[in-house]
């Protein structure tokens, strides 16, 4: 359970501005709060992580950076078009983000280090897949099916989310665990005697 927990911290925190933004929405509440509420939220995560001493990644600046310029947009425009299709573009731009190679290293486990590095690269492309398709897929809600976008944002990009993260620690952890004990076996008295 504790790797499960070190693995989903900094995910969570990464998007943790993105999911008040989602939750108010789902509850209706008023967009420009909604807004208001996850850029405040994002300044003080960064604000924190600085005050700590702590390095602010790649991805909690980008999503800080995004979470400023389309929330003032929003704020700016009040336009309900631009605040569904906006998503959309967030998640190509996050999408991107995740094709740098080995992104992903920083959430494994130390005790999986040394061991999983060639998954944890191959989930980071499956993100960055996840974030493309979801960003179709708000773009053709939005659009289309606009009275059920809530909905949508509500429920399909955190369940999509929680399903891959889930998908990737299990098979994560069989993959680390299989090469841990590949690995002990092989430096064992009786392996070394053959």
């Amino acid at each position: 359970m504790n790797s499960l927990m070190y693995a989903a911290r900094p995910l969570l925190e990464d998007f943790f501005s993105t999911l008040i933004f989602l939750v108010l929405i789902a509850m209706k509440v008023d967009v420009r709060i909604a807004t208001a509420a996850a850029i405040g939220v994002g300044v003080l995560q960064v604000a924190w992580r600085k005050m700590r001493g702590h390095p602010i990644p790649g991805l909690q600046w980008m999503g800080l950076g995004l979470v400023l310029v389309f929330g003032t947009a929003s704020l700016i425009t009040h336009d309900v078009r631009f605040v569904m299709f906006k998503p959309s573009i967030i998640y190509v731009v996050v999408g991107g983000a995740m094709l740098q190679r080995g992104w992903m290293l920083r959430y494994m486990p130390p005790v999986a280090a040394g061991h999983g590095q060639e998954i944890m690269t191959l989930f980071g492309y499956v993100w960055a897949g996840l974030m493309f398709v979801t960003a179709i897929l708000n773009a053709v809600v939005a659009i289309r099916y606009t009275s059920h976008w809530v909905a949508f944002a509500a429920i399909f990009p955190l369940a999509s989310k929680i399903g891959l993260f889930a998908i990737q620690y299990l098979t994560v952890r069989a993959v680390v665990k299989r090469k841990i004990l590949a690995a002990r076996a092989a430096e064992s008295p009786m392996a070394q005697a053959a």
